[in-house]
């Protein structure tokens, strides 16, 4: 999967973002090892200290472990996997729904908006 950063939002949010869909999608399957910071940096063209930071985010929030010898790995856990994927699902479709109220859409055209759009994409 390759690194999307856009220029008009900051980097680090960025970085947390891609790599927590690359384990949802399972481009980093749990257990399996990381690439080295230096690696990762270089991979996503930013400074390593940026990919340090974002990396050491994920660790605090239990996607990531840090092993002293062997640098890190996803979490064995797939239930926090798979919250961690709930929680920014609710999150997106939040955001979503906060954006379509304001553009004046009710729950109706709301919902036949999506339906027709999921229904558009079988074809």
């Amino acid at each position: 999967m390759p690194w999307d950063l856009k220029s008009d939002r900051p980097i680090y949010p960025q970085l947390i973002e891609q790599i927590e869909l690359m384990i949802f999608s399972g481009t980093y399957p749990p257990g399996s090892k990381l690439p080295s910071v230096r690696d990762m940096a270089q991979d996503a063209a930013v400074n390593p200290n940026t990919m340090q930071r974002a990396l050491a985010r994920l660790e605090e929030d239990g996607l990531i472990n840090t092993h002293r010898t062997s640098g890190r790995s996803i979490t064995e856990d797939v239930n926090m996997i798979k919250n961690s994927k709930s929680k920014l699902v609710e999150e997106q479709i939040r955001e979503f729904l906060e954006k379509m109220q304001k553009m004046g859409f009710d729950q109706n055209e709301i919902l036949m908006s999506i339906t027709s759009m999921v229904e558009g994409a079988k074809q």
